[in-house]
């Protein structure tokens, strides 16, 4: 089987996990956090049996100092992110003050009934690990890799003279439909906020994962720690 259709496939297959969990018609008969950890392990299969270790793909070979700049990347990038995501609050419930918040309560209202703890390891540890090592560290790779402009215009060409500008250019469209296939998995949920907050963390994960993908490991920490941050340790409300 070739490598688009091992994508095609795995995106499939998260599309129907997450209509399982989200829809409206579904998601009232399936325990939320149960099948999320269920998906999220699912998903990291897929990443290493399709297409190999992710982290080996983007890094190569780590060291203890490439380890602690990931962890400092993965939290000043986990921060900044909850910022942004602060800000867009405040505007949206100044915009659509209705709108915005009744839906926003609607994802908080998942926690609801869970340990904190028990909920911030389940986040830490698999289910933010997951989305990346999926999303980025395999479908948005493979889609870079495999749907990639051969080549470019001439005046291109010679006006930016680096490879990895050149790699970066022939690869920006995948890159962009790898995001926008990561916010559309939400679609199901009918939530607005919701497919725009996977929108706008689809941009930058994924901005970052285009960028600089030997930075896979910060990506991968900064999602684990914001997704525990603005879901259970700090709320946006």
């Amino acid at each position: 089987m070739n490598s688009k259709k091992k994508v095609l496939i795995a995106v499939v297959v998260a599309f129907i996990l997450w209509t399982l969990m989200f829809s409206p018609w579904t998601a009232p008969h399936i325990p939320f956090w149960h099948a999320m950890t269920c998906s999220a392990i699912i998903l990291t299969a897929l990443a290493f049996l399709l297409g190999g270790n992710p982290f080996t793909a983007a890094t190569g070979n780590l060291t203890n100092k490439d380890l602690l700049v990931n962890i400092g990347l993965g939290i000043l990038i986990a921060v900044v992110l909850w910022g942004v995501f602060w800000v867009g609050d405040k505007l949206s419930q100044w915009m659509f003050p209705n709108f915005a918040r009744a839906q926003v309560n609607t994802i908080y209202a998942m926690k609801e009934g869970s340990s904190p703890v028990a909920l911030s390891l389940l986040l830490l540890l698999i289910v933010g690990p997951a989305e990346e090592l999926f999303w980025r560290g395999y479908v948005q790779r493979s889609m870079m890799e495999e749907f990639r402009f051969q080549k470019l215009d001439v005046r291109i060409q010679k006006k930016y003279q680096l490879s990895i500008i050149n790699y970066q250019l022939r690869t920006l469209l995948p890159a962009l439909a790898a995001v926008l296939i990561y916010a559309l998995i939400h679609i199901a949920s009918l939530n607005f906020m919701l497919i725009m907050s996977a929108l706008v963390c689809g941009l930058v994960w994924g901005g970052l994962y285009w960028l600089f993908p030997h930075r896979l490991p910060a990506i991968v920490i900064s999602h684990a720690l914001w997704d525990a941050a603005v879901f259970v340790w700090f709320p946006i409300s």
